[in-house]
């Protein structure tokens, strides 16, 4: 592994030597630039620079401006403050910049190395989770839909977009390619998230009793209704509903799904008025 390449800044010269001489005898790859544009011209050049340590106060460009600039081009590029002038403003002002640290001069040789290697660290970590992510998506999100295809790419893509509007998705696919993985991810991505996800397979439950697995039923509603139940709809309410196999589902139930779609209001089977719901349906 290539050691790291940090590029020193400071208009003084003699103590632009001093801090190359200190980060080669520890094993950095050290270079020097005297302005904030010969800093600027630097990363544009390869090999790619790991960190940068500029001083604050230089003729032209100074250190806050460089770093501005700096933060445009090279976002993640850990970047440390050293002046002769410190004060708490601009401490303030340069970590609120961007800065990952700063320190004031004479620099300790001991805290500069210390202060290098924790940024760097850092950065090391920051970019192992950015490449993560651009592989897997959010961990925490797409943990189980893997792969890096580009039409895994795109099904994220289509995900997020559908999880932020709040209406009745149709989700289609053949047997066995992961609707329900997909409706899952839909409802975890949306403002639905901590509320709950409800999941009726309609080909697993007898015809003659999806009407109230779906609506629920009063007691006394026909034979067997020895108490109140609340249906499949009323227990997702503020969340999410999954209709798998929606296809297969008996059509005379259909004018009545369509009403809970459309108004969202459900009525239990022997019920004498009907419930409003928050409930987003999907379809697969």
């Amino acid at each position: 592994m290539s050691p790291a390449r940090i590029l020193v800044v400071d208009d003084d010269a003699p103590f632009v030597r001093a801090q190359v001489i200190l980060l080669e005898d520890e094993g950095f790859a050290a270079e020097s630039a005297h302005s904030g544009d010969a800093a600027l011209a630097r990363l544009e050049q390869a090999p790619p620079v790991d960190l940068m340590l500029t001083d604050l106060a230089m003729p032209g460009m100074d250190g806050l401006q460089l770093l501005a600039e700096v933060r445009r081009r090279r976002p993640s590029l850990p970047v440390i403050m050293m002046t002769g002038h410190g004060s708490i403003d601009t401490a303030v002002e340069a970590m609120r910049r961007g800065a990952n640290q700063y320190l004031t001069k004479p620099v300790d040789p001991d805290e500069l190395l210390v202060q290098i290697r924790r940024a760097l660290e850092a950065a090391q970590l920051a970019q192992e989770n950015r490449q993560l992510r651009e592989r897997l998506g959010d961990p925490a999100r797409f943990d189980q839909l893997v792969g890096s295809s580009a039409p895994i790419a795109e099904l994220r893509r289509l995900i997020d977009r559908v999880a932020a509007v709040d209406s009745t998705v149709l989700i289609r696919g053949e047997t066995g390619t992961g609707k329900e993985l997909v409706a899952r991810l839909i409802h975890a991505s949306s403002p639905r998230a901590d509320r709950p996800f409800v999941v009726v397979n309609c080909t697993a439950i007898p015809r003659d009793l999806l009407e109230s697995e779906l609506f629920g039923h009063v007691k006394g509603a026909f034979t067997g209704a020895t108490a109140h139940r609340i249906g499949r709809f009323e227990q997702a309410d503020g969340g999410t509903l999954l209709l798998d196999e929606v296809g297969d589902m008996p059509t005379e139930l259909q004018p009545k799904l369509l009403r809970v779609l459309q108004d969202r209001r459900v009525q239990r089977i022997g019920a004498d008025r009907e419930r409003e719901l928050d409930v987003r349906v999907l379809a697969a």
